[in-house]
């Protein structure tokens, strides 16, 4: 497992020669972008055979001292495999899209340094086996991020960043002190060693007060309700390929993943912590989807729907039984994609017109087929229509809500769905068709790199129900699923590896 390390080294390695090169070969921002990311995701397809086992490597060659990790570990499972197969595709779709796009912004050195250090940093944070490394490579993520909201500097973009960094701030300073009374705690950082000594102290109620400060601070990294209100405001005043990250990834990998990995396979689930993520998800479900029925504004509707489909998967890992875990899980890979793509589309209006407003757009479906079509494909996988992607994972969450016995919450569902295709058939009815207006008349397609990434994206709604296939499955969400189902046996796999 010697190219574990890669997916943290390329992307850092590639960020570091960026701002030196770029003053010589004004080709190698776009060029180190996409080798990075296009390498990482390469890499990500390898790790899949890896998926059904628990792999450790040893930073440095630090080898556990009777049986006592004493060094840095990276670990490799099904969880930590889909996890990168998520971020890594989606950034490279938006390294391709960012050729052209980032023409508008005055700097793109300085742009794709910033993104290959938070493509680093989401990836250090999904294979780090220790508290403090995740929580080292969550810092990196968050520093990246805050400079790329505001990276257009204009007055709204500032003000967003700013409100991100303060109550990021507040979720880093609760997830250190979390850290801080684990290792008092346990004495170790190491994640399977925590799990492990934590077994030998059920009940303590430290345990209770370490899990709240933890699942506070990544509740707000994830920007599940009530901890998202720098949400709204910093989607929409990224750069288009910003965005996607934002929405596809960085809050799943911040808030879900980390969620997941802690709670399930080292602190412990109870039944109180599976009550809690349930009434969140119902909650983020349907705030997120009525207050993005009320905006006008394409990507700020488009933000508050990645607080409500966070709340599918939210309620589907909540359920905690294997059926809902698939479902969230699935949710999850679903979301990624389909989100991802409606950013990108919302890039590559604005990129033609100059607005996001969609009362002043219209009949757009003439001049932009690629951005319209990829589009509608998008909000039909958003929405649950089959046989889009959305459509599986989400009857899957319905499927395991009524086998948990919590019908009512299965039937808001369908309902926060059919919200759902309300909300985006007003996009499609304000932004692509009726009408074109004379103001338009002119707008041209993307450009060939943006309308590339759109169909790529719009292909994979297209094709990802085949996950569902029991061969794919089970080489692709099974074992992720089992690494929660498993609950603390991470600790002696990871250990024994």
């Amino acid at each position: 497992m010697n190219w574990l390390p890669l997916f943290v080294v390329v992307p850092l390695g590639m960020a570091f020669l960026t701002p030196i090169l770029s003053k010589w070969l004004k080709w190698f921002p776009d060029a180190a972008a996409n080798l990075a990311t296009g390498s990482a995701m390469a890499l990500s397809i390898v790790a899949l055979p890896f998926a059904k086992a628990t792999t450790v490597y040893f930073v440095g060659g630090w080898m556990p001292f009777n049986g006592v990790p004493i060094g840095i570990h990276l670990v490799l499972d099904g969880l930590t495999v889909l996890m990168l197969l998520a971020v890594n595709l989606v950034a490279f779709a938006c390294t391709v899209y960012s050729v052209s796009y980032m023409k508008h912004y005055t700097d793109k050195a300085k742009f794709v340094t910033l993104f290959l250090l938070m493509v680093a940093g989401l990836n250090g944070v999904v294979v780090s086996g220790d508290l403090f490394n995740v929580f080292v490579f969550f810092e990196i993520t968050a520093i990246a991020c805050y400079a790329l909201v505001a990276f257009g500097v204009e007055a709204e973009e500032l003000e967003a960043s700013f409100k991100y960094q303060v109550l990021g701030g507040v979720a880093s300073s609760l997830i250190l002190l979390g850290i801080a009374l684990f290792y008092w705690l346990t004495g170790t950082l190491n994640l399977a060693d925590g799990a492990r000594v934590l077994a030998q102290k059920e009940g303590n109620p430290a345990v209770f007060f370490i899990g709240g400060l933890l699942f506070t601070g990544f509740g707000l990294k994830g920007a599940l309700m009530p901890f998202h209100a720098w949400l709204p405001d910093a989607h929409p005043s990224a750069p288009a390929p910003v965005s996607a990250m934002l929405s596809g990834v960085v809050i799943k990998v911040l808030g879900v993943y980390a969620i997941c990995r802690v709670f399930f396979n080292v602190l412990g689930v109870t039944p109180a912590l599976l009550s809690v993520l349930l009434v969140l998800g119902v909650v983020s479900m349907t705030v997120g989807v009525l207050l993005a029925l009320a905006q006008w504004d394409f990507k700020r509707l488009l933000a508050y729907h990645s607080i409500s489909q966070m709340g599918y998967i939210v309620i589907g890992i909540g359920l905690g039984t294997p059926l809902g875990i698939l479902g969230g899980l699935f949710h999850l890979v679903n979301h990624t994609v389909f989100k991802s793509l409606l950013f990108l589309n919302a890039g590559a209006l604005e990129y033609a017109t100059g607005t996001r407003n969609l009362k002043r757009l219209g009949g757009l479906n003439r001049k932009m087929p690629v951005t319209s079509g990829t589009s509608m494909i998008a909000s039909f996988s958003i929405a649950g229509l089959p046989p889009f992607n959305g459509f599986w994972s989400k009857l899957v969450i319905v499927l395991a809500c009524v086998q948990a016995g919590h019908p009512i919450i299965a039937g808001w569902a369908v309902l926060g769905s059919i919200l759902t295709l309300a909300s985006f058939l007003k996009v499609q009815r304000y932004a692509f068709w009726g009408e074109l207006r004379e103001t338009w008349a002119r707008v041209r397609e993307a450009p060939a790199p943006m309308c590339a990434a759109m169909i790529a994206l719009a292909i994979l709604c297209l094709a990802m129900g085949a996950l569902l296939i029991p061969s794919v499955k089970a080489a692709v969400l099974d074992p992720a699923v089992e690494v929660l189902t498993g609950g603390l046996s991470y600790a002696s796999k990871a250990l024994g590896g």
